[in-house]
């Protein structure tokens, strides 16, 4: 990365975002990097920091309040309610994600003509398939 100020062009360039994914950031509080002459942004190392850790919580599915509020609490708990909660949103998505790979290996691995007569597969849809007795 470079050490001198960057201009969003070079910054979303540098993490393959749209400019304009980092202007709405900016004026929903997420960023708020020096203006030069003539009202020109310039992003610093300690922006470029703050860019990443954006990317990054989006990546993981936290909504833009939750990683407002992890960025700007000045209290570690508060911090730490924010990631308990997103963690336990990213596992379940995560178990989510893992079951439907199971689901293409199977596919892959099967060799019946009817993918749907192949116990293996089968078997990976049965949570989807089983009806429990409601009485």
């Amino acid at each position: 990365m470079k050490s001198s100020p960057m201009t969003i062009g070079q910054v979303a360039d540098h993490f393959g975002l749209p400019a304009h994914v980092l202007r709405h950031w900016e004026s929903v509080g997420l960023l708020a990097p020096a203006r030069a002459e003539g009202g020109r942004r310039r992003y610093t190392r300690d922006d470029l920091v703050r860019v990443a850790s954006i990317v990054r919580m989006k990546q993981a599915g936290l909504p833009l309040p939750d990683i407002g509020e992890f960025l700007t609490s000045i209290h570690t708990a508060a911090r730490k309610d924010v990631l308990r909660r997103n963690h336990r949103a990213l596992q379940a998505r995560m178990a989510t994600l893992r079951s439907a790979l199971d689901l293409l290996e199977a596919g892959l691995n099967c060799s019946h003509e009817d993918i749907a007569t192949c116990p293996n597969y089968r078997a990976h849809l049965a949570e989807l398939v089983d009806v429990q007795d409601s009485v």
